[in-house]
């Protein structure tokens, strides 16, 4: 399959083909109530449950030897609400599906991540954003949730029923239940513009607070072995609708973005002395455009070069020294990195376990082809990253454990009561929630 995780023979794998699990067996129930029934069942054979969106997480954060449950039957939209402008989905909806239909119902959630493969859960749990100057993650956008705990019974939290689960649950890691519909808040559709250029590094990080304080959005990709980025800006228009023409899009987004660097990642796995070349020659292969669109199709596009990712929140205020260090480590180290560094920003918002709770984060992500040795590369960003006490993004590579989550998030400790309230029995553990929260 190629936007989602693969299954072959009992063995579940995810997207980047970094993690596998053997489940002992999987569950595609078609109602909320056969999903409460199958985590009872669990219980009464000793087994713990996972639910699994389009395994779009590079951790293994949804691997269980247990039960895995698949949502792809508990999709499509409950209820439109015109009056609170809110939307409730079931939660194996996959995102294109979701902005797909509320376009054609002159709605759109306000922000969203570059890509829409994933399940509304899945992206909400693990933390997925795009970039934003006001507007933060998707699951900053959520206004209220349903959930089967684990003794099977199904929990509704907004900002006044079970608030407390509410601060919580929005990106729970899949820790303290399963979710089973999400409410977001939408607005009536509007357009935006789409301004992407080349800039030099030295320009885009002595420039950085301007860029972000003019643009609604903003995010840049950094070319290592290169001091070449290239910008993108999105503000909100008056229009009119101007999108990419369809032969210069499939130019741009398919042919140059995913079939010739995917040609380019091939070449530069079996010949890591090209990739400076490489980089240098991708950095100027996309030149600056302007284009005006509705939401979903100026911040999403198609990713078809498998990677493995990792990627860390800093506090926004620290992201251009992070970077600048990152940069002298690459130059200084022979690593050959032949894929951009991607860095945005999002608000501080109140979620507990959110990467931007409490304080206004700014992120950078590294990534590696799939099939190429990361660790090297991955370690010595982390190294940096933790330095400036990051918050590694829940469903990307990293290497931390909850003594150190402890003294980055000022609310640990309140997301571990709620687990241990809910799932005292840890119904919903894996090795990876072992690690991330403790036993």
């Amino acid at each position: 399959m190629s936007t989602a995780a693969s299954a072959k023979n009992g063995t579940w794998r995810n997207w980047g083909g970094n993690v596998a699990a053997r489940p002992a067996r999987e569950v595609t129930p078609a109602s909320v109530d056969e999903l409460a029934a199958a985590v009872r069942k669990a219980a009464e054979d000793g087994l713990k449950v996972k639910a699994v969106g389009t395994g779009h997480s590079f951790t293994s954060i949804a691997a269980t030897d247990g039960v895995l449950i698949r949502p792809q039957l508990l999709t499509g939209i409950r209820n439109i609400d015109r009056d609170t402008m809110t939307v409730t989905v079931e939660a194996g909806t996959p995102l294109k599906r979701l902005n797909m239909a509320l376009a054609r119902e002159g709605l759109s959630l306000t922000n969203m991540g570059d890509i829409m493969e994933q399940t509304v859960s899945g992206a909400t749990s693990t933390g997925t954003h795009g970039t934003g100057r006001e507007s933060g993650s998707i699951a900053a956008q959520i206004k209220g949730l349903e959930l089967v705990t684990a003794d099977g019974s199904v929990l509704s939290c907004s900002e006044k029923e079970n608030p407390e689960v509410f601060a919580a649950a929005r990106i729970g890691l899949g820790a303290l239940g399963v979710v089973t519909a999400i409410t977001f808040a939408v607005e009536p559709v509007f357009l935006l513009t789409a301004r992407e250029e080349p800039m030099s590094f030295d320009k885009v990080t002595s420039a950085f607070d301007e860029l972000w304080a003019e643009n609604e959005h903003f995010e840049f990709y950094w070319f290592p072995h290169t001091g070449s980025t290239n910008t993108k800006r999105n503000n909100r228009s008056a229009g009119p609708e101007k999108p990419v023409p369809q032969l210069q899009g499939w130019f741009e987004d398919e042919f140059l973005s995913n079939g010739v660097f995917q040609v380019a990642q091939w070449v530069g796995r079996a010949a890591p002395g090209t990739i400076p070349s490489i980089a240098r020659i991708s950095s100027k292969a996309l030149s600056a455009r302007t284009y005006t669109d509705i939401p979903y199709k100026v911040f999403t596009s198609p990713r078809r070069v498998r990677f493995v990712e990792m990627e860390y929140a800093v506090p926004r205020e620290a992201v251009v020294e992070t970077l600048r260090e990152l940069k002298a480590m690459v130059d200084r180290s022979g690593l050959r990195v032949s894929f951009p560094v991607e860095v945005r920003t999002a608000p501080a918002d109140d979620i507990t376990l959110s990467t931007a709770s409490g304080r206004d984060s700014a992120y950078i992500a590294v990534h590696m082809v799939k099939g190429t040795p990361y660790q090297a590369y991955f370690t010595a960003a982390e190294r940096i990253f933790t330095a400036h006490e990051g918050r590694p993004h829940w469903g990307k590579v990293h290497t931390r454990d909850a003594e150190y989550f402890a003294g980055v998030y000022p609310r640990f400790g309140e997301f571990t009561a709620l687990r241990d309230r809910l799932d005292p029995d840890r119904r919903f553990q894996n090795d990876y929630l072992r690690r991330v929260l403790g036993a």
